[in-house]
């Protein structure tokens, strides 16, 4: 990647340093990777959605819709569907849509959780870029995959701003045929 202006480091390497990590939440043990510092600070937010407005802005990889994973992903992927001039989808928890809806449900480590979206979000054919901020086990993103596609949409690529490798998520997503595109990979629960 190119390096952030007035700056001698990468976007990655700028993103990062960006990235608040507290510890023990929400429960012991886990390290929290929260991107709110990303969205706070002009500048940095603009790096962010410039990274992926740029990537996606190549006509090989120009969505015709952008799907945000509630919540953290409706941040950024409206702001990316605004800049390519293309639509933007909700995928929201179960019960929070008023139309008409198709589910997926799925598992975490705790429980079950359940995403919806409107069955006239997406057209069949459609090519979909999937968005949330943070790929963990990859559970949200597959049931966000499944909902598309149930409609006929092409998820054409996940992307995330954050990966956490070890949690196995990225692997599975890709494992399954998904392409996926993060910013940064964060080692280490």
């Amino acid at each position: 990647m190119l390096p952030v202006p007035d700056t001698n480091q990468t976007v990655s390497q700028y993103l990062r340093s960006h990235i608040r990590t507290v510890p023990d939440w929400p429960v012991p043990g886990v390290q929290f990777r929260d991107i709110t510092p990303l969205l706070q600070n002009p500048k940095v937010f603009r790096v962010l959605i410039d990274a992926f407005v740029h990537r996606y802005m190549d006509p090989a990889l120009r969505p015709d819709v952008v799907a945000g994973l509630d919540a953290r992903g409706f941040i950024v992927g409206a702001v990316i569907a605004y800049e390519l001039n293309v639509g933007f989808v909700p995928i929201r928890k179960k019960g929070k849509l008023p139309f008409t809806t198709v589910q997926e449900t799925y598992e975490l480590e705790y429980g079950s959780a359940t995403v919806e979206l409107h069955t006239d979000a997406v057209r069949a054919g459609q090519k979909v870029l999937l968005i949330d901020d943070l790929i963990a086990t990859g559970g949200t993103m597959m049931a966000g995959r499944k909902l598309l596609e149930k409609l006929g949409a092409h998820v054409m690529e996940g992307a995330a701003i954050v990966d956490l490798p070890e949690l196995g998520g990225s692997d599975k997503l890709r494992a399954s045929g998904l392409p996926l595109f993060t910013l940064i990979d964060f080692d280490g629960v």
